[in-house]
């Protein structure tokens, strides 16, 4: 596990991709700075709150962002072998599949990680450049733990597109379905039906605005039951789908 976590980490070196999603991970925070600095601009009476300003940052992350960025990095990741036809050639070594899946999960729990810490970190320096209010060691704490969270919450949801993924082989299936989520997410925020919906209920948890309609362990249900049946098919379709 150690050694095949070590090769993807050497494959990723030699890719832009890592890069290119840290550009992904600053553009909640710097949209939400500007638009900001608009209201301040317009408001000049008001006081902006540097909590404010972390919910804002990672509400955009959680609904709009973090879904397209993430399912982009998770096709990446389980596709990249079928695009460049090495899978056939890697698993001769020979390397046990789970543990392929395995690594590759570990891989975009780090990769997501530090996206979310480089994002929070982009937004507390944004919110100190905005000159925001009421700044804290606690509110900077629980906002970072609000991050962690959607972080982790949004990382269990990859297996559906993992699953995709690996069914269809390619590139444009795995996006325009992360497309019709976030669609989703739109549509339905607000609702209590956001409750229900794996992806917005990310959300509803994070910021612990829960529905009277639906208790809150159905929200976290709604997560853990596709993010465990998707692995549960994606790792029985991969056993025993011959590589070609």
């Amino acid at each position: 596990m150690v050694n095949l976590l070590y090769t993807e980490v050497l494959k990723l070196k030699r890719s832009y991709m890592f890069f290119i999603s840290l550009l992904g991970a600053v553009a909640a925070p710097f949209i939400t700075f500007v638009s900001t600095l608009v209201k301040q601009h317009k408001f000049s009476d008001q006081t902006f709150l540097f909590k404010a300003f972390f919910t804002d940052v990672n509400f955009y992350i959680l609904m709009l962002i973090g879904v397209p960025i993430y399912g982009v990095i998770t096709t990446y990741l389980f596709n990249r072998e079928y695009a460049e036809r090495t899978l056939k050639n890697l698993l001769t070594i020979p390397v046990s599949k789970v543990n392929l899946v395995f690594s590759k999960l570990l891989l975009l729990l780090l990769w997501i990680l530090t996206l979310t810490l480089v994002s929070f970190l982009t937004a507390t320096i944004f919110g100190f450049i905005a000159n925001l209010d009421d700044f804290s060691i606690a509110v900077w704490l629980r906002s970072l733990i609000e991050f962690i969270t959607g972080g982790l919450l949004l990382f269990s949801l990859s297996t559906p597109i993992i699953l995709v993924t690996l069914l269809i082989r390619n590139y444009v299936a795995p996006i325009i379905m992360t497309i019709m989520i976030t669609m989703v997410n739109v549509m339905i925020y607000g609702s209590e039906y956001s409750a229900l919906y794996p992806w917005s209920a990310v959300e509803v948890i994070t910021t612990g605005h829960f529905f009277k309609q639906y208790a809150a362990f159905l929200s976290y249900m709604s997560i853990f039951a596709t993010s465990i049946l998707c692995l549960i098919l994606a790792l029985f379709y991969f056993q025993r789908k011959d590589v070609q």
